[in-house]
């Protein structure tokens, strides 16, 4: 974490907390861990978000993950400097295609729920990364258009329901119901329009969390409470884990059959 060592205490960002003298390499273990959760947030313009998470997406090709942490805790690095214009934040290129390529989670929620834990603990950031996420699943992307100011394919793109916080299901389904091919200008297109639209969307959370208007919006799918139901804790076969829309996977429909060993 960004901050020095003076007197014995670690200062960063205006922020102390108890640090101890160790000559290198004799660091005592966690020595290196701040208050936790110490930064500060701040209000921050949404649509001036989307704007620069949409710019970061193509800054590189480090993608989505890195498009929206950039897009929250860069732009507060642009407008209040120290500690936030200290962070690594080519660490969330990580993120990029659903982690190194393999396409689990949407690195766009990967970059809001990062960003997320630079300010808030477990029991406060749980219900925002949940809202986000359920409103991921939900929501028909994409919605952002940078018109003019396209990196990679101008004018309108066709949008679809993931129902899935998982790039593989997200990318997939979108490609299939519009045809399009996933190694695309209009596919990369797309994720970095979605880049945008999560940026955005997480944005407004955060600024709802502050000022004590954050509430949690979209309700929990069918599929979850049903399946819930048999295979929750404490019911007949508690072996579920997890929180996402089962249907997508478990849906029963002629795609999610047994294509691996009954392939047409």
């Amino acid at each position: 974490m960004a901050g020095a060592v003076a007197g014995g205490t670690l200062v960063a960002g205006g922020m102390t907390g108890q640090a101890h003298a160790a000559a290198p390499g004799t660091a005592a273990r966690f020595q290196f861990e701040e208050q936790p959760f110490s930064w500060q947030p701040h209000i921050l313009d949404p649509e001036e978000c989307a704007v620069a998470a949409y710019d970061g997406y193509w800054h590189k090709g480090f993608g989505c993950g890195y498009g929206v942490f950039y897009g929250i805790v860069g732009m507060m690095a642009e407008k209040y400097g120290a500690p936030y214009n200290q962070f690594p934040f080519s660490m969330l290129e990580v993120g990029k295609s659903g982690i190194s390529g393999w396409a689990t989670i949407c690195g766009a929620l990967l970059g809001g729920a990062s960003a997320y834990a630079l300010f808030w603990g477990r029991k406060e950031r749980d219900p925002m990364v949940t809202e986000l996420y359920r409103w991921y699943e939900q929501t028909a992307f994409p919605i952002y258009n940078p018109g003019t100011a396209a990196k990679g394919f101008a004018g309108d793109l066709p949008t679809s329901i993931a129902h899935s916080p998982l790039c593989h299901v997200s990318v997939s389904k979108w490609c299939y119901e519009t045809g399009i091919a996933e190694k695309s200008k209009e596919r990369s297109e797309r994720c970095a329009r979605i880049t945008a639209d999560v940026a955005k969307k997480a944005v407004e959370i955060m600024n709802a969390k502050q000022t004590g208007a954050f509430v949690v919006e979209h309700k929990t799918p069918e599929s979850v409470e049903y399946c819930g139901s048999c295979h929750g804790a404490g019911k007949e076969s508690p072996i579920v884990k997890g929180k996402m829309d089962c249907a997508p996977c478990h849906s029963g429909s002629e795609h999610t059959q047994d294509k691996y060993n009954n392939h047409p």
